[in-house]
């Protein structure tokens, strides 16, 4: 099956917008976005894993979670879910933090667009960096590590869909 992938830069923007599909039903697609359990099974690029220490998916709710190396290093990032609509969008803040949640700024805004047109789960996403600079000193490994986190989101999706 040939699935969509789009991955396009707007640099004069500071956007990059994604468009993946999955063979999955929408509502599985959707709670491998939002809950935490599955989050942490997809989102890091090996041999990183995730590991969410908190999260309250709601308006105003947050995501307190690291990107874990090999050796145990720790990246944290804080996600601040501004707008949600089940099942269909939702949008979040997102930054680098300490370990002790304090926001290291400029962040990126995420807007998530989910539709499902005969079994097939589109996902439309547009990250909006405050600052080009930053969009610009981590476009290389966020484009790589992004579509290989979305390669293991594709597996997990096929995994589940078979339970």
């Amino acid at each position: 099956m040939n699935l969509l992938f789009d991955f396009t830069v707007d640099k004069p923007a500071k956007t990059i917008y994604i468009t993946r599909e999955f063979d999955a039903p929408q509502s599985l697609v959707w709670d491998a976005f939002t809950k935490a359990e599955l989050l942490d099974q997809w989102t890091a690029p090996a041999p990183f894993t995730a590991r969410t220490k908190y999260m309250d998916f709601k308006e105003g709710g947050k995501r307190f979670y690291a990107m874990v190396s090999p050796d145990g290093l720790e990246r944290w990032a804080l996600q601040s879910y501004t707008s949600i609509d089940p099942i269909t969008s939702f949008k979040l803040f997102n930054c680098f933090a300490d370990k002790d949640e304090n926001p290291q700024l400029p962040g990126s805004d995420w807007d998530y667009q989910f539709s499902e047109t005969n079994g097939i789960t589109k996902v439309v996403i547009t990250v909006y960096n405050e600052s080009f600079e930053r969009m610009e000193s981590l476009l290389e490994g966020f484009t790589q590590g992004f579509t290989l986190s979305l390669k293991n989101l594709e597996a997990l999706l096929a995994d589940l869909s078979k339970k």
